[in-house]
């Protein structure tokens, strides 16, 4: 090979190496978030419950809910949040988050159609609901972050990437 078709393939090879980094970077919908920590990722497929009807709503109801599925509850401004699983027939785990998308506290396996309140804390700015014991099967910590458009850009620990 000749040295113009040598530089002609490296450089065909640095924009596929810079596409395929494009890809694998987690891109930020409202249908989607991302969580890391010292355990690895997870991506789940969330409904986005942003107001007060749907935040009331939430999955009861349900008879299942799909592993890499969620519920995201989003608020307005920081503050104490209580859950409960009236209705809720299945068993979830709930992450409360704070303004940057740290989990600070995990509620593990709520039992379906328990009226006790759960509270995440004094700062929660959203709570992700998953599967009942899927945050220990992955290995989701306290400390870990979410990525989500929810969370301001400036506040985040793990802000979704500037177009």
């Amino acid at each position: 090979m000749g040295f113009r078709a040598q530089g002609l393939g490296l450089a065909i090879l640095a924009v596929l190496a810079l596409a395929g980094a494009a890809a694998a970077a987690p891109a930020c919908r409202p249908d989607t978030v991302h969580l890391r920590g010292e355990w690895g990722q997870a991506r789940f497929s969330v409904e986005l419950a942003d107001d007060a009807g749907e935040r009331s709503r939430g999955l009861m109801h349900r008879e299942n809910l799909p592993r890499s599925a969620g519920m995201l509850f989003v608020y307005k401004h920081p503050h104490r949040v209580g859950f409960w699983m009236k209705n809720t027939l299945i068993p979830l785990d709930m992450l409360f988050l704070d303004e940057t998308g740290t989990v600070r506290h995990i509620h593990h396996e709520a039992r379906p159609l328990d009226e006790t309140p759960i509270f995440g804390g004094d700062d929660t700015l959203a709570v992700l609901e998953i599967n009942g014991g899927l945050a220990r099967q992955i290995g989701i910590t306290e400390g870990s972050e979410l990525r989500h458009p929810a969370f301001e850009p400036d506040e985040a620990a793990w802000p979704c990437p500037e177009d």
